[in-house]
């Protein structure tokens, strides 16, 4: 069969050709489709193909395999023919080549034997998922990077579904809770809050997040750990796919804890505001005159405060606030770390 046959098959041929309505359709189809006889010659393809390779189409009909690829994938594709002339089954298959840039490129779809006229050929038809696989390789990298900062930077981090369960935990999230990484996954997040007046907060910022009402915000939290231990903590939320069809979870990031202890002191906002002024260096006067207290009603709350925070100074009182986590580290003036930082949308 000599060139020209080979262009211009008769309307009969079993190839794409003439009134053929296969044919039609696989000439203008937007995958990549081919034929190839036993040699490795191409007796038809259509301007998808040529496309692939920057050229045209009736560039491409007549020349060998090894004219359009590099050796090493010529000899590939030539190896997959003949296994599908050998076998007279199709194979369906993903594969690597190179564009005429160099540029690698992937491709996805089917070869299966066919007959050209009076000649066993090899047909195939694929589709280019290089942005694809662009697209996965970067998912996958990001969901690598992802999982070494939860599981190695010291944050305690969680995800949550909606529903309010552990859905995904690090390692850090559990060594700091004291519990297993098992049982940490499908447990109940509510589970984890001390019954403070922080919790019921929480919980209503948690309502806001997953109606779609807030994509992020910042709250305060008293921690319950695996033995019953409690800290003071500073949480932030952020939504996930926070777009239609509604939320999937929420990421929960501790960026600040207190130290652990048996139990939280519980202290009144007059007491917290006493302690942000003592921080500040304000003197006895100075806070009465300011919180309108008389001396001796200053003098009762000072030591409610050595006894609730252990400590037998002022600036023991101020040391332990800062480390139970009743002052924000990062504010001045000195306050409470609710003061510091709103719970508003950020």
């Amino acid at each position: 069969m000599d060139e020209t046959e080979r262009k211009a098959p008769s309307d009969e041929a079993a190839g794409p050709a003439g009134r053929n309505p296969f044919g039609a359709l696989a000439e203008l189809t937007p995958a990549a489709a081919f034929m190839r006889d036993g040699a490795g010659r191409y007796v038809w393809a259509n301007h998808a193909y040529a496309h692939l390779y920057g050229t045209t189409r009736d560039a491409v009909i007549g020349r060998h395999l090894s004219d359009l690829d590099e050796p090493a994938n010529a000899c590939r594709f030539l190896a997959m023919d003949q296994q599908v002339l050998t076998d007279g089954k199709s194979i369906r298959h993903a594969l690597t080549y190179r564009r005429p840039d160099g540029t690698p490129a992937h491709a996805a779809g089917y070869r299966f034997p066919v007959r050209w006229g009076a000649e066993r050929c090899v047909a195939g038809i694929y589709v280019d998922v290089t942005d694809y696989v662009r697209a996965m390789d970067q998912r996958h990298r990001a969901e690598a990077d992802l999982r070494a900062l939860r599981d190695h930077s010291g944050l305690a981090c969680l995800r949550l579904a909606p529903d309010g369960r552990v859905s995904e935990a690090g390692t850090a999230t559990a060594e700091i809770l004291r519990v297993r990484l098992s049982d940490l996954t499908g447990l109940r997040a509510a589970s984890l809050l001390a019954d403070t007046p922080e919790r019921g907060a929480l919980l209503r910022l948690w309502d806001d997040l997953i109606a779609g009402r807030r994509r992020s915000a910042r709250a305060s939290a008293v921690l319950v750990d695996g033995e019953g231990w409690q800290r003071r903590a500073r949480i932030r939320l952020t939504t996930v796919g926070a777009t239609a069809p509604g939320v999937t979870g929420v990421w929960a990031v501790v960026t600040h804890l207190g130290r652990r202890q048996q139990t939280q002191p519980t202290l009144t906002a007059a007491q917290i505001r006493i302690v942000a002024l003592l921080a500040a260096g304000r003197s006895n006067a100075d806070i009465a005159e300011e919180l309108r207290l008389s001396r001796q009603t200053l003098d009762y709350h000072l030591s409610r405060l050595r006894v609730l925070l252990e400590a037998p100074t002022r600036p023991a009182m101020v040391a332990r606030a800062y480390v139970l986590g009743l002052l924000s580290p990062r504010a001045w003036p000195p306050r409470s770390p609710t003061a510091a930082h709103p719970s508003s949308p950020v």
